[in-house]
Formats: structure tokens, C-alpha cells, sequence
């Protein structure tokens, strides 16, 4: 982990009301703007994490006026977003994605987290290009075992109208109205600090993507707060910007071992043996595809996320160690 002495004086002195985080990883095309628009709408620290970037990130965004941690290697999202909030000592936390864009100041998410029994809040994600809701993404439901079966085996890209899918993604919910959510997205996610600490901070073991804000939303919720939504306040999304940079290979892999440990840690025995036995039926079926294409190829994506589905669904539980 690189020092941190170096950045710490640049930090504004005091406590301030709220400060943004910002998690990148090869993030130089898009950081520039996030971060000159927090500037604009919300008048707090910016600090940025990178991931051991391979481009210009960690450049671009001294140069826009943020304070950056550059870890020497990627220590995952969640390991970021805690690296940052240890640093800080504001009373609100903005975590946002790179591919972001504020479009309104944020002083109304401050004064929801206030409020009590309030440990989070969310505001409208929209498209970049269009300006349209970004509907099913940027507020879901918590994943049952049911949603998790079905996204694993590709039933609600196939049927989306199905009633799992709905549920999941929020299908009967108006995103012009304030409401109570569930699951916002980590891309633009405002939480009391002292609630991170109550929940012990996020959990390091999704490395190094996926799941890491749904388990922090589901243990707030579990603990009794409220994720409260304010239309008014409006960010752009790009969306799929730290995904795509990964090769298929590690996609795979990050995406069905986060989906598993999220399922081992929230759901009943039974039904994290059934998502696990969903996840080895995924794996032979992407198996079987691959060695259709590449018939003399081996397929490196399919064995570790094998292995941890046989474990589950044989012993009830995952390998200690992650990818």
C-alpha cells in the first residue's frame, strides 16, 4: 500500500460536512469531468483511490484538484472505498463511480443522512447521452435466492417481463417520487460515516468488484436504517466503465465468486446450495461454449468459480481465499 503522508496535508483542515470518494482503476478518459463537476455541486474533499492504473488516472486527477491515494497494486473496490473513508473525518461519505457526472449539488443527501433512522441516501442516475433514467440499475431490490438463480442462468435476460426480474429491478417503482429504496447503486451512494463504522466498514472479501454494495446496503437495512431516494438530485452515468476494462477471463471469475459469497453470507443453507448449483450449471453450459469455439483451447474463466460452486453446493461453504 503506498504512504499516505503525501496527501494527507492537501486534505482541507477541519471537519467537513461531507466528502466524495472516487474509486478509479484505468479511469484517465472519464475522471477529468467527474471530478471537475464535484467541484462544481459539492463543496467537500475529493479523494481519490486508484487501483494501480496503467494510464494517466492518477495524473489527471492532481491535475483537476483532487487528493489521490495511488495503491501500488488493486486492492479491490471495497479495500479502496475503505482506504479513503479512514482518511476522512466528514460526517457523510459520496462514494461515486469515475464515469459519473453530478448534475445538482448533493446538500439534500446530506440532510436525509441526518435525519434518524436514516443511515444512506441515493439520488436519480441518468443516462449520459440521454438524459433518461437509468431504470433496473440504478435502484434494485435485494437479490433473493430466486433473482440470483435466474440472472445466473440467464432467465431474466431471456424473459424480462417475468415476475423475478420485476421484483429485482424494480419495475413497479417511480423513480420521480422520494421514497425508501433498498439496493442503490455504489456508483452514486451518500452514507453516514459512523454507520460505516457500526458495520464494520465494507466487506474486503468481493475482490476485487461486485456484490460489495449490495452487502453494505443489505447489512444497513438489516440493522434497522433507512436508504432514503431524492429525484431532485440528479448525477450522468456512463455505466460498465470499470467492467470493461477487465478481460472476459476475470469477469467471469469476479462476477459468479462475489455473486456466491453474497448468497453464502445472506441466505439459508438450502438456498445457497441452490444458487451454488445454479452457478456449476453457468460454468459447464459456458464450458460447453467455449470448447465449441476454441476446441483445443483451455478455458481458464470456468475453474475457479467451478470449484467455489462444487464447494457450496457439497460442503455449504466457499474457500476462505478469494480470487
Amino acid at each position: 500500500m503506498t504512504s499516505l503522508g503525501n496527501y494527507i496535508s492537501d486534505l482541507p483542515e477541519g471537519k467537513p460536512e461531507f466528502a466524495v470518494v472516487i474509486v478509479t482503476f484505468n479511469s484517465a478518459g472519464v475522471i477529468g469531468p467527474c471530478i471537475d463537476s464535484c467541484r462544481h455541486f459539492a463543496a467537500g474533499p475529493i479523494l481519490v483511490v486508484d487501483n494501480a492504473s496503467q494510464d494517466d488516472t492518477v495524473e489527471v486527477a492532481r491535475r483537476n484538484g483532487a487528493c489521490v491515494i495511488a495503491n501500488r497494486t488493486n486492492r479491490g473496490f471495497a479495500a479502496a472505498a475503505n482506504q479513503a473513508v479512514e482518511q476522512l473525518d466528514a460526517e457523510c461519505i459520496l462514494l461515486l463511480n469515475p464515469d459519473t457526472q453530478l448534475l445538482t449539488s448533493v446538500e439534500n443527501l446530506c440532510a436525509e443522512c441526518r435525519r434518524p433512522g436514516v443511515g444512506a441516501a441515493t439520488g436519480a442516475l441518468v443516462n449520459a447521452g440521454t438524459g433518461a433514467p437509468q431504470a433496473g440499475f440504478a435502484v434494485r431490490r435485494f437479490p433473493n435466492a430466486s433473482t440470483l438463480v435466474c440472472e445466473t442462468l440467464g432467465l431474466n435476460h431471456l424473459f424480462p417481463g417475468n415476475p423475478v426480474n420485476r421484483r429485482y429491478r424494480c419495475a413497479d417503482w417511480d423513480p420521480a417520487l422520494p421514497s425508501a429504496v433498498e439496493q442503490p447503486a455504489g456508483a452514486f451512494l451518500m452514507f453516514r460515516r459512523d454507520v460505516w463504522l457500526m458495520l464494520d466498514r465494507m466487506d474486503e472479501r468481493f475482490h476485487p468488484i461486485w456484490f460489495e454494495d449490495v452487502d453494505f446496503c443489505k447489512r444497513l437495512k438489516d440493522a434497522g436504517l433507512e436508504i432514503r431516494y431524492r429525484p431532485e438530485v440528479r448525477a450522468a452515468h456512463e455505466g460498465g466503465h470499470s467492467a470493461g476494462k477487465l478481460v472476459s477471463v476475470h469477469r467471469f471469475q469476479y462476477w459468479y465468486i462475489s455473486l456466491l459469497r453474497y448468497a453464502e453470507k445472506h441466505f439459508s443453507q438450502a438456498r445457497f446450495r441452490l444458487v451454488s448449483a445454479a452457478v456449476l450449471v453457468r460454468c459447464v453450459l459456458k464450458a460447453i461454449a467455449l470448447r465449441a469455439r476454441r476446441p483445443f483451447s483451455n478455458t481458464p474463466e470456468i475453474n475457479k468459480p467451478l470449484r467455489f460452486a462444487v464447494q457450496g453446493l457439497t460442503k455449504g461453504s466457499l474457500p476462505k481465499a478469494g480470487c
